[in-house]
């Protein structure tokens, strides 16, 4: 029987026809590749096969006379800026064997060249490689071009992510008046739900279709036969593409092992994603370490601490940064592990209690000490690795995980994180008891420049736990996606009270984000401006304009769905109002020992028989498809998924159904702030597919 081990070893075994390929050859890899192999081994791997040197994918490299064999591997078409930078580094360089590697399968590239019919052999790679014999200069040297599907980065036993598709995100209203802009009036959508693949800009089919070709390649090298499911729009386009995959048709014929999988849009539940009730100690590292340069996912962590140089200006540009992603040592993968699906309290607990274990193999002079676990503690033990060259080599991986805590537990933002969380929870149990713009009209307060004469009267909002403009952001998305739960007013007076509070809104965030010294990645990304000098107020105006409307949308994600319609539990008086993970409900769904068929959770693996069954059920029994019936289920979250939910899913699924395997699969591992550059900043209709 399959297990959820075999598909985390999948990305491996892609990888290892790369590795086939590069013995002597310098290797040409874009950013997000690059990604997914820093999770199946990183640089190493390619080393260790025989690679000579490892080089950004860029039309600035090159290579000199004494190296004869380039590898590409590229995650975009064959097509535009890719073949241009490919013909760069050739002409600057001295080849005779080439090798291109790209992640989109062939069939993606027929569509790209205009060809819907399909074709014996692969005659668009075909034609590549005359290219690249020419741009070599000789037709008698060697070029191969290849599709190999290495898209999935292994984060965990539990998890795997596509880096390639870090930045497709369910659609939301701005992107269906965009799509109907284009529509003559009469076949306009009414809603997201209504959209199919065939309206949307090619650009976002081609990706679409490459996400499930990726998807089809998984399925087929471990023999799986899977039942689709979707839950909102983006999901069912989705899980339909997989479904009508000319190669999937074939595959489920044959295919000896049976899974289900469901997709599930992030839109679905916003609020869970914002919201800082995570309580996980991976979810605040992510969110306060700066990432690896190119890195979706993993961030940068300060070595200095396990060395004898002296902090200065230049010391970071020195000394190399560590990372979460620790391949190579099974104790500081296990630790992961733990910190990636424990509680705050519990993560830490076992950083401290790996770090004892590491200095008590070595014999390092350990001073124990019991009760809370402090980053004076963590440091002090990670200290003594200093002394002795071996013990640091044995155990990096554990103390690069350990400095990533420390350095979270110290950092001067961290405070905002358990302001946020007071903030949210007020909210909660204020939207069971007003209308929304009663609520919302609580955030007015908080918008105040940061540092001015206000905070100094105040005296709190000097303080480090003050909310600066990307917190604000993030309550309003919390708020606006829990705007349906809202006790109801009067509707006209709602909607006048409400427009002319947003209004006075815009204007205070305004006012807040001009006045900040620095911008932030995020207020860089809104505005368009990389600093304070370049922004005037009425770019910053427009920007949050901009923002409102994508923010009124928010409420309507489940306007769609029948049953699983609120992510919201109001107080009863005896306990407090909660939010209800939309993932929980889901699973409980699917696990219900009834078998009850939901009606949002929407059976997708179309074709012929599908038809005869429905037709079939007016005057006979059929009983349908459902998640549960399969030993294997996936969870795709289109948009992100976070540590925390992660957690919840275990938890689940340990509870309803323990004998169950469970993979999750996702587009991303999110932070909260990563939401509002997903909703406010990211081309979701028109992704950069290299073109």
């Amino acid at each position: 029987m399959l297990t959820t081990e075999d598909f985390t070893h999948f990305p491996l075994q892609m990888w290892q026809k790369v590795l086939s390929k590069v013995k002597k050859a310098v290797v040409f890899m874009d950013d997000k590749c690059a990604e997914a192999l820093h999770w199946s081994g990183g640089a190493a791997v390619l080393l260790e096969a025989g690679a000579r040197n490892l080089k950004q994918f860029s039309s600035f490299e090159a290579c000199g006379e004494n190296e004869p064999k380039a590898v590409f591997v590229v995650s975009t078409l064959l097509k535009g800026r890719t073949v241009d930078i490919i013909k760069d580094i050739i002409s600057l360089s001295h080849f005779q064997y080439c090798v291109v590697f790209t992640t989109v399968a062939h069939s993606v590239h027929l569509l790209a060249n205009n060809v819907t019919t399909d074709m014996e052999g692969n005659p668009v790679f075909e034609q590549f490689e005359e290219k690249l014999c020419e741009w070599m200069g000789n037709m008698n040297y060697t070029a191969e071009v290849m599709h190999v599907p290495v898209v999935f980065a292994p984060v965990s036993q539990q998890l795997l992510l596509t880096p390639s598709f870090a930045h497709l995100f369910p659609l939301l209203s701005p992107d269906l008046e965009s799509v109907n802009a284009k529509r003559p009036e009469k076949k306009r959508f009414g809603s997201l739900a209504d959209i199919d693949v065939h309206s949307l800009p090619v650009e976002l089919q081609f990706e679409i279709k490459s996400l499930a070709s990726a998807l089809n390649s998984v399925f087929e090298a471990t023999g799986t036969r899977e039942e689709s499911f979707a839950v909102g729009p983006m999901s069912r386009i989705i899980a339909g593409e997989l479904a009508n995959h000319a190669q999937a048709k074939n595959r489920r014929k044959t295919a000896p092992n049976k899974a289900s999988i469901i997709f599930v849009d992030r839109t679905m539940d916003l609020t869970g994603a914002v919201g800082h009730h995570g309580d996980n100690l991976v979810e605040k590292i992510l969110t306060v370490l700066e990432p690896l340069p190119g890195h979706v996912t993993d961030v940068q962590v300060d070595m200095l601490e396990l060395t004898s140089l002296q902090r200065t200006p230049h010391s970071q540009t020195t000394l190399a940064p560590g990372c979460l992603a620790q391949t190579q040592s099974p104790a500081a993968q296990s630790l992961w592990e733990a910190m990636l699906i424990s509680k705050h309290k519990e993560g830490v607990m076992e950083v401290r209690r790996q770090l004892v274990e590491a200095a008590s193999k070595e014999k390092l002079p350990i001073k124990m000490s019991m009760g809370r676990v402090t980053p004076e503690q963590l440091c002090s033990y990670m200290q003594l690795f200093r002394s002795s060259w071996g013990a640091l080599e044995s155990h990096c991986g554990v103390l690069q995980l350990g400095l990533a805590t420390v350095q979270t537990l110290r950092h001067p933002s961290l405070p905002r994180w358990d302001a946020c969380l007071a903030f949210e929870r007020l909210l909660l149990q204020a939207l069971g008891d007003s209308d929304f713009p009663a609520v919302l009209r609580q955030l007015l307060p908080l918008m105040k420049p940061r540092g001015g004469e206000d905070s100094a009267a105040s005296g709190s909002r000097s303080r480090e736990d003050e909310c600066g403009p990307d917190e604000l952001i993030l309550l309003l998305v919390y708020l606006y996606s829990l705007a349906d739960e809202a006790q109801l007013a009067d509707q006209d007076t709602e909607e006048e009270e409400l427009e002319k509070l947003e209004r006075e809104l815009i204007g205070a965030l305004t006012l807040v984000i001009t006045r900040e010294p620095e911008l932030s990645p995020l207020l860089q990304k809104l505005t368009g401006c990389a600093n304070p000098e370049e922004l005037t107020t009425e770019r910053a105006h427009s920007a949050v304009e901009e923002m409102f409307e994508t923010l009124r949308g928010l409420s309507h994600t489940r306007d769609h769905l029948k049953q699983l319609r609120s992510v919201y539990t109001p107080s009863d008086g005896v306990h407090q109002a909660t939010y209800r993970p939309f993932l929980r409900q889901i699973l409980e769904e699917v696990f219900h020992p009834d078998r009850l068929e939901c009606p949002d959770i929407e059976h997708m693996s179309g074709g012929l028989t599908d038809l005869l069954k429905t037709g079939f059920s007016m005057f006979m029994k059929v009983s349908r498809p459902h998640p549960s019936d399969n030993p294997l289920l996936f969870l795709f979250l289109v948009g992100g998924v976070t540590p925390s939910e992660l957690r919840l899913i275990k938890e689940v699924v340990a509870t309803h159904k323990p004998g169950m395997q469970v993979l999750v699969l996702s587009t991303r591992l999110l932070r909260p702030t990563d939401i509002p550059e997903l909703l406010f900043t990211t081309q979701r209709l028109l992704p950069d597919i290299g073109v």
